[in-house]
């Protein structure tokens, strides 16, 4: 046991390198959603998460975009927890049959104009957990679905592009139209 305890004090901790992303980038990245947001919504972008039965590998890389690191709240962009106060509806896992009617009265009680966003390869299509007798399929087999993140699981740059991407879309719309 006094071993264990030297060794501890002695050995440095064990820590990841923090993602190899630039700063000014990511900065510029949430700036330019931020200013797309409020170009479209008059606000910031309120965001809803909704798990709809993953495995959580891509709720842990959606949560990382309110750690220290990226955080995203400086930027405009929050997560909320009433689909009331919504703009996106940002569905991760493939859908089981369990949650289908829980996403669909999600859907509905988001106020328009609302998006929704299938987050990884799982919200996609099922993923690897396609064809099992619990899973009825992707997201947009129960709702319609504005944009795919594909990735196993999407890293938080390509779900803050993927944001980016949806917003500028909606943004060259509204002008055509």
């Amino acid at each position: 046991m006094r071993k264990l305890l030297f060794e501890g004090l002695i050995r440095p901790p064990l820590t990841e390198l923090r993602p190899p992303v630039s700063d000014a980038a990511m900065t510029e990245l949430a700036a330019a959603i931020e200013r797309s947001a409020r170009r479209r919504l008059g606000r910031s972008l309120s965001i809803r998460a909704v798990d709809a039965g993953s495995c959580n590998g891509c709720e842990l890389e959606m949560h990382a975009l309110s750690n220290a690191f990226y955080d995203i709240e400086r930027f405009g962009l929050r997560f909320v927890a009433s689909p009331r106060h919504a703009d996106v509806l940002l569905v991760t896992g493939p859908v089981t049959r369990n949650m289908v009617q829980a996403l669909e009265r999600t859907y509905i009680a988001t106020p328009d104009p609302k998006w929704v966003v299938a987050l990884g390869d799982c919200g996609r299509d099922g993923g690897c957990f396609a064809g099992s007798y619990a899973v009825l399929g992707g997201v947009s087999k129960v709702v319609p679905v504005d944009l795919h993140i594909p990735g196993c699981p999407p890293s938080p740059m390509d779900i803050l592009k993927g944001l980016l991407g949806l917003l500028e879309d909606v943004n060259r719309e509204s002008r055509v139209s």
